[in-house]
């Protein structure tokens, strides 16, 4: 279990992120066209995943945008926005912000990706829903870095994500 904050008063999930080195859990969500799709969906590229609560809030609007920009330029990363958002809103918020690289997942099926990767928020206001935070995982699905938002209405370290995705020597977790 690890604790985040929610404007400044704590909150926990159901446990940790994967660690670096280690295997990213296989999961089921549902794409856009209400298909489920698993990992191995999406090849032997490498994965940014950024995990957040939903797409309809600022800071998540934000960050997906952000991400969409940084990787205009590498079609060799596939970038998953998972969030519990259904299909159809998130179908509508990349088509009304023209955002054409990132590919939008939802858990509205199933929530055993929160739970596995330790992200599914247990206590307070937000339970239910997921934790902000960015995996990055490597050609063969392995962890290359792993950060949780200490605090949820704060924006990821997109340096540090991008840093993983370039050089493996220089990956850590971060808290």
């Amino acid at each position: 279990m690890a604790e985040i904050k929610l404007q400044g008063n704590p909150i926990n999930t159901n446990g940790d992120l994967p660690h670096v080195g280690s295997p990213a859990p296989d999961f089921k969500l549902t794409n856009k066209d209400l298909q489920d799709v698993s990992l191995a969906d999406f090849g032997d590229k490498r994965k940014l995943i950024s995990i957040v609560p939903s797409l309809d809030t600022p800071v998540c609007a934000d960050s997906t945008k952000k991400f969409n920009e940084m990787v205009a330029s590498r079609p060799d990363l596939e970038i998953l926005i998972v969030s519990a958002d259904l299909p159809f809103a998130m179908s509508r918020f990349c088509a009304a912000e023209n955002l054409e690289r990132v590919t939008v997942l939802s858990m509205m099926r199933d929530r055993n990706f929160a739970k596995d990767y330790g992200v599914l928020i247990q206590d307070g206001p937000l339970a239910g829903i997921t934790a902000r935070a960015v995996v990055v995982l490597d050609t063969d699905n392995l962890v290359m870095h792993a950060q949780l938002v200490s605090e949820i209405g704060d924006e990821p370290d997109y340096d540090a994500a991008f840093a993983a995705l370039d050089d493996r020597a220089n990956l850590s977790p971060t808290q």
